[in-house]
């Protein structure tokens, strides 16, 4: 899985997205029963729409945090 699908295209933090992970179909999702604020989508490029995972906090619509560069390890 590429870095670049388990962070958010807003702020560059963790997404914490369980399908980024995942080979195979999730079932459950931190997202899957969140709403996403209209502004987060506003904010994303049209091409990275349905296919790019927000972190919980870009999709609530609070300001973007500083990217988180305390991950170790590849993603």
């Amino acid at each position: 899985m590429s870095h670049a699908a388990t962070r958010c295209p807003l702020c560059g933090r963790h997404n914490r997205c369980a399908q980024a992970g995942s080979p195979t179909p999730v079932q459950q999702c931190w997202c899957f029963a969140a709403p996403v604020a209209r502004e987060a989508l506003a904010h994303l490029p049209a091409a990275q729409r349905n296919r790019a995972c927000l972190c919980p906090g870009c999709a609530q619509g609070l300001p973007p945090a500083p990217p988180d560069h305390t991950a170790t390890g590849p993603d």
